[in-house]
């Protein structure tokens, strides 16, 4: 006969201490009124669960971000749109919590979807995950949480914030497979002060039981793998669909500048691509070195000719000592490398490939992230 739920409950913390990292999180907000960032899926359910079982006044927030329609092209059961927003809805009634939805179209489309297909207009590769945290959550969300008298804003991230004499500071998630401290890099000190990550101490699985625990019907929702307002369509035509003039045909060429081939947009390309030039006859693979969008064009070379020596980044927040030499990540999925970080000079510990203008540079010191900012320019190898 299985144990009381009370009574397994307490066995599953004393089995993982994972649930006894969040249960120390949680402890302090009960009878405190706070906000849960709910977007529909498990992970920000269980956050709301666990912190309305801890004794917190919960009010789920739930932002509408775009819609389905042909605008976007987002598939139903993405982030944010359509039936997660449901879902959410369903998980506060059967807690019992307040839950409000927010239209947030408008200031989505301009911060992110608008910047998404800008840098791409400028041969950047974006991350819009980033801007998305940097804007419409971390922002907007925060001073609606604070606007609605919560003391704190929880969200269903794999991060964890450690408290130390000094402050709070940002740390990778305890499960590397679902960390997503690359993606919270511009989070200032004053929202890391205002902010709870309930579930960085914890692995998915983990996440899931606790949810069927509590009887949530997203128990077993796939994550989202895709960018939310792309969904399973090609991103390309997301772009086209806001800046339809950059489908526009220009050349290929090869490091010394000889025409090779023809594209049909540059915003169909970032570097370290490969598939898509349709390029043969030559000695060895090529792939996209380098995007010159003043001529739409797009460089192409050998694999050894995307080596990278050094980068300047941009639009830099600093956590902590963001200087010397560091473990620094240049992708999401990217294993951390060294390099010495002074200012917005990065030079790597040794040469990197498919370093992306566009993309986010994050520096960590073990596990604590210091800070980052945005690839502006790499500098070759020699």
């Amino acid at each position: 006969m299985p144990p009381e739920p009370d009574k397994a409950r307490r066995m599953s913390v004393v089995a993982n201490p994972a649930f006894a990292d969040a249960a120390a999180i949680l402890a302090p907000l009960a009878g405190r009124r706070i906000a849960v960032a709910m977007s529909g899926g498990v992970d920000s359910s269980v956050v709301a669960a666990l912190a309305h079982e801890a004794g917190a006044e919960v009010i789920g927030v739930t932002l509408q971000l775009y819609d389905n329609g042909a605008a976007t092209a987002a598939k139903p059961g993405a982030c944010c749109a359509g039936a997660d927003i449901r879902d959410a809805r369903a998980v506060a009634a059967r807690l019992g919590i307040a839950h409000y939805v927010i239209d947030m179209e408008e200031r989505f489309r301009a911060s992110v979807m608008n910047a998404f297909a800008d840098s791409y207009a400028r041969g950047q590769t974006p991350v819009p995950c980033v801007e998305c945290n940097k804007t419409v959550k971390f922002t907007d969300l925060l001073e609606l949480a604070q606007s609605l008298g919560a003391e704190s804003l929880l969200t269903g991230h794999y991060v964890q914030r450690v408290e130390t004499p000094a402050g709070a500071e940002l740390h990778r998630g305890a499960d590397p497979a679902k960390d997503q401290s690359y993606f919270l890099w511009t989070t200032t000190q004053a929202q890391l002060d205002y902010l709870r990550f309930p579930l960085g101490g914890m692995a998915k699985p983990d996440v899931r039981r606790e949810a069927e625990r509590f009887g949530l019907a997203v128990a077993a929702k796939p994550d989202s793998q895709d960018i939310c307002f792309v969904g399973g369509k090609d991103y390309a035509s997301v772009v086209e669909r806001l800046r339809p003039e950059l489908a526009t045909p220009g050349e290929i060429v090869d490091t010394e500048g000889r025409v090779i081939g023809g594209h049909g947009g540059i915003h169909r390309f970032t570097v370290g691509q490969r598939r898509g030039l349709d390029i043969g006859g030559t000695p060895e693979p090529l792939y996209v070195v380098r995007i010159d969008a003043s001529a739409n064009r797009v460089v192409a070379g050998p694999r050894a000719a995307l080596a990278v020596a050094a980068m300047q980044v941009e639009g830099l927040n600093i956590l902590g000592d963001l200087a010397g030499t560091l473990d620094v990540k240049v992708r999401s999925l990217a294993p951390l490398v060294a390099a010495d970080w002074q200012g917005e000079d990065v030079r790597f510990a040794a040469p990197q490939l498919g370093v992306a203008p566009g993309q986010a540079a994050v520096a960590y010191r073990g596990s604590r992230v210091l800070g980052g900012g945005t690839i502006a320019v790499t500098h070759p190898q020699g």
